[in-house]
């Protein structure tokens, strides 16, 4: 393979493994700041441990973040040398911003963590929550700005293929960030919910009826039902935004060929040689509503552009795959909602295998999503700017920085899982309540 296709390879496996500590350190410290401040409120040390416990897990992935976030970093400048020259310095207010807030969140996080029990009144501990949830947001926001740009690149002009008048603010500010911004933030945020609900869900499967998981799963799965729904809105918002700015995107996703009026949805199904549509459900005007907000909103259709310049048309399938997975997420916490609403059996082990289920489905989307987002500007690294293949290096050695980085990838992976179980299963949550003398 050419240096550009392992440069490819390389590059979509760190920021796959990268995603998944990024979530939930962008997830988890809202978690834990809304279980503290719920048990401050409450007088209920259940939910104050659960915001200790949360934090001593999250502190592990926020290292493992770091390295691969650090990874992603070197890799701009060493495999896309071309973009950093072109555009290096566009993007640099970003990229600045975003590593100053990821210290000012790991400050406030060193102080969170050694100041348990060191405050005469608990809420004082709590507001030392809120900037690790700044921090983690806005490194969050900061980044996603740079993905948004190479999607919708603003805020320069051109001038004898270079870039002059830089204005950086445009730039971060361009068409894509808002609806990005929204869908990574919210996405993140269910994701995480889902995480912890599928942790708590485990351990009642597994015997450990203590009230800690129960409420643990209670508060989660009202935080993954209402983060749910708001990720579903940031992706109808990022449907209007496709069909407005990135058209072939769109198209590409929901194999729409020829532009119309009240075009309709495709779920599942398969192209044959002619790229014939088989086997698909067909909604009726459902893509123009979600394109345009109209039944008769006018889809633009992938045959408008040139053959080079179209996305991989098996982004309908990583489509599909968010949709279908998002229904799910919104349906099993609904359901749990309505059945403890009801009071009926809440703890029902088929209701449990659900919601666990709900965990690794969550990253599936989140994987899926960023795939779609990557791929799906394809051939470009900057829509109409830059190709891929020009932007990357020449060098010889891409496949040995791929060997090294999936072994290093690799121990980080199992490094944490070890560390991880033996943290908690050293200091079980009975056990601790009982250390700190908690009368029940």
């Amino acid at each position: 393979m050419d240096s550009a296709t392992l440069s490819r390879i390389l590059t979509a496996e760190t920021l796959g493994f990268h995603i998944i500590w990024a979530t939930i350190g962008v997830g988890v410290p809202v978690l834990i700041s809304l279980a503290e401040a719920w048990g401050i409120y409450k007088k209920d040390p259940h939910y104050i441990l659960m915001a200790r416990r949360w934090t001593r897990g999250f502190v592990i992935t926020v290292a493992v973040g770091v390295v691969t976030g650090t990874s992603i970093g070197l890799m701009l400048s060493l495999l896309w040398p071309r973009f950093m020259q072109l555009v290096g310095n566009v993007i640099s207010l970003p990229l600045f911003l975003e590593t100053f807030a990821f210290f000012f969140e790991a400050i406030f996080l060193g102080i969170y963590l050694y100041s348990w029990d060191r405050f005469k009144k608990p809420v004082y501990h709590w507001l030392t929550s809120i900037p690790i949830v700044i921090g983690s947001t806005f490194s969050a926001i900061f980044i996603t700005t740079v993905n948004a740009f190479m999607n919708t690149p603003a805020g320069f002009t051109i001038k004898n293929g270079e870039l002059t008048n830089i204005q950086p603010l445009t730039a971060m500010f361009n068409p894509a960030t808002p609806t990005k911004v929204a869908h990574v933030l919210s996405s993140s945020y269910v994701t995480c919910a889902f995480l912890l609900a599928g942790i708590a869900a485990y351990c009642l499967l597994r015997g450990r009826n203590h009230s800690y998981y129960k409420k643990a799963l209670k508060m989660t799965m009202i935080a993954g039902f209402i983060l749910a729904l708001a990720t579903a809105v940031a992706g109808d918002l990022s449907g209007k935004f496709l069909a407005k700015h990135v058209p072939e995107k769109l198209a590409a996703a929901e194999w729409h060929f020829e532009t119309q009026t009240k075009a309709p949805l495709i779920l599942g199904g398969y192209l044959d040689e002619n790229n014939e549509i088989k086997g698909a459900i067909q909604i009726p005007w459902a893509l123009s509503i979600l394109g345009k907000g109209t039944p008769n909103g006018e889809i633009i259709g992938l045959n408008e552009f040139p053959v080079d310049e179209r996305p991989p048309l098996y982004l309908h399938y990583l489509f599909d795959g968010m949709v279908l997975i998002g229904s799910y997420l919104i349906i099993i916490s609904l359901v749990f909602l309505i059945v403890w609403w009801r009071k009926k059996n809440l703890w029902n082990p088929w209701m449990l295998r659900g919601i666990v289920l709900a965990a690794p489905l969550s990253f599936i989307a989140i994987e899926l999503g960023w795939i779609y987002a990557e791929v799906g500007r394809q051939p470009w690294i900057i829509r109409g700017l830059m190709y891929t293949n020009e932007a990357a290096t020449t060098a010889d050695n891409v496949g040995t920085l791929l060997v090294v980085f999936s072994l290093l990838y690799l121990a980080l992976t199992l490094i944490s899982i070890f560390v991880l179980i033996r943290l908690f299963r050293k200091k079980s949550v009975e056990k601790e309540l009982e250390e700190r003398r908690i009368i029940l």
